[in-house]
């Protein structure tokens, strides 16, 4: 029996899809500029008004953004990660800083049970950044290593729903990060404590220090 012809409403949806793998991929990262239409429609093999549906659907969903006379921007990787910028931008600092405890104290003590050595190994590196950077008074690069970091024990988890949720924070925390340089504290001694507690495969300690740490951002 001969296919059916693919309906509009189909070819959307696999336009729909093939961005969405890109996204995945990491290919297109949040701020990345997409390809214009003819060449997006070339890789997707859809029309150029295929395309145009499909970045109209991923824009009112708030995971793309149109400029008019600029171009369409990456906003968030996922849907519910552009859900969670939404809502993020409705809180105040507080109301974040309880989802950052909801999140990250489970997926510490997650980490502490599922990390890798490729996991412990990424956190090493982080922490080594962190210090570094604060060491040559990079303050910018101490606040990417610091998010990095706690993107990092999520990541160790190992729930992609966890971390696609904490994937909608990332930009709120990073614009939460005191810049040490300025004279605020860089809480070396809490971080570490979370990276031993993950090592140590130990889940209570990791959560204990994890709390600990988040704690002392609230003070």
């Amino acid at each position: 029996m001969p296919l059916a012809p693919a309906t509009p409403t189909s070819l959307v949806d696999q336009a729909i899809d093939g961005m969405r793998r890109l996204l995945a991929s990491g290919e297109w990262s949040v701020g990345t500029r997409i390809p214009p239409e003819p060449a997006l429609a070339a890789t997707l093999g859809v029309s150029r008004n295929t395309v145009r549906e499909a970045v109209k659907a991923l824009a009112h969903v708030g995971v793309l953004e149109v400029r008019r006379g600029d171009g369409t921007y990456v906003a968030a990787t996922t849907e519910v990660q552009a859900l969670m910028r939404r809502q993020v931008e409705r809180v105040d600092a507080l109301h974040l800083l309880e989802v950052r405890q909801a999140i990250e104290v489970r997926a510490a003590a997650l980490a502490a049970q599922r990390r890798t050595d490729d996991d412990l190994a990424a956190l090493d590196r982080l922490a080594a950044r962190r210090l570094a950077a604060l060491d040559a008074g990079d303050g910018q690069g101490f606040v990417d290593a610091d998010v990095a970091f706690h993107v990092a024990v999520v990541t160790a988890a190992h729930n992609p729903l966890l971390s696609e949720l904490y994937g909608g924070l990332v930009e709120t925390l990073r614009a939460s990060i005191d810049d040490p340089t300025r004279g605020y504290p860089a809480m070396l001694p809490e971080h570490d404590a979370v990276l031993e507690a993950v090592r140590r495969g130990d889940a209570g300690a990791a959560a204990r220090a994890s709390a600990e740490l988040l704690d002392h951002v609230t003070r």
